[in-house]
């Protein structure tokens, strides 16, 4: 009880704030990258704050699962009507694609000038191995009940039906991104034509886009909104499941866990990459 009153002793109210970072969907075996579940529990316990009027929320994403950021947006948006409270999102360098999709759960979304905002699309990507492995003499054998279980498999020649499928996956995925662009943002947004191909500016120019609300510090708005005693407390995450049970990394599982790790974060940085971050 001592602790909380500390906070409230200073006269002003308390804004819990929690970051998401980092990749969507992506497992790291000692860092949660953002899911569902890793946001659970410190979206849950910011929104429980009673006395708080508003849940701050950090973005600094370049996207990835389209279902893990709708779940998030989801549960964001549901935390907010429940428990009535205002949700402000400041973006950090990046809120692109999922990471975007996050945002705009916020009643009002700020961006430094230089963020980087949008990337509204849906993106597949891949290699074609067939060549590789008949240089190398190796036959590729594979065997299906039903004729597109093995589609797009990539150590076989691409069939155009089987991308005339993915594209019209994609469409759809794009079009509810689209809808839910429109339903958040409202008359706001500006009539540009490429506002949905997929492309991505700076904060500055999402404000005049309307994809985003103001270029601003966080805790200036906070203060300017709430006055200058307004107590910002931060919502940590959970630790990782194997940080906690290895602890210092050493034995085969922590290696073998670093291995994995390795190869998350390069597909992470990739995708921090396609934005020049």
């Amino acid at each position: 009880m001592a602790f909380w009153t500390s906070f409230f002793s200073r006269g002003g109210p308390v804004i819990p704030l929690v970051r998401l970072t980092g990749a969507i969907g992506m497992t790291l075996p000692f860092r949660q990258g953002l899911s569902a579940a890793s946001v659970e529990t410190p979206l849950s316990r910011a929104f429980a704050i009673k006395a708080a009027p508003a849940v701050a929320i950090v973005i600094n994403s370049p996207g990835g699962s389209a279902v893990q950021s709708h779940l998030i947006h989801r549960r964001i948006r549901s935390l907010a009507v429940e428990k009535r409270k205002q949700v402000i999102v400041a973006v950090e360098d990046v809120a692109a694609s999922g990471g975007y999709l996050i945002a705009l759960a916020g009643d009002e979304i700020i961006v430094d000038a230089a963020s980087i905002v949008g990337s509204i699309g849906v993106v597949s990507s891949g290699f074609g191995f067939q060549k590789l492995i008949e240089k190398i003499g190796v036959e590729r054998r594979v065997h299906t009940a039903g004729t597109s279980k093995a589609m797009l498999d990539p150590f076989r020649p691409e069939k155009a039906e089987d991308v005339a499928r993915l594209e019209a996956l994609q469409r759809d995925v794009h079009a509810g991104f689209i809808d839910l662009v429109k339903a958040r943002r409202g008359a706001a947004l500006a009539d540009d034509p490429d506002l949905f191909t997929g492309a991505f500016w700076s904060g500055a120019k999402g404000v005049t886009l309307g994809l985003v609300d103001r270029v601003g510090d966080l805790r200036d708005v906070l203060r300017e909104r709430y006055g200058d005693k307004v107590v910002i407390k931060p919502i940590a995450a959970e630790r990782g499941f194997l940080r906690r049970r290895l602890g210092i990394p050493g034995s085969e599982a922590a290696t073998s866990a670093l291995v994995g790790q390795a190869a998350a974060l390069l597909d992470e940085r990739l995708l921090f990459g396609r934005y020049g971050l």
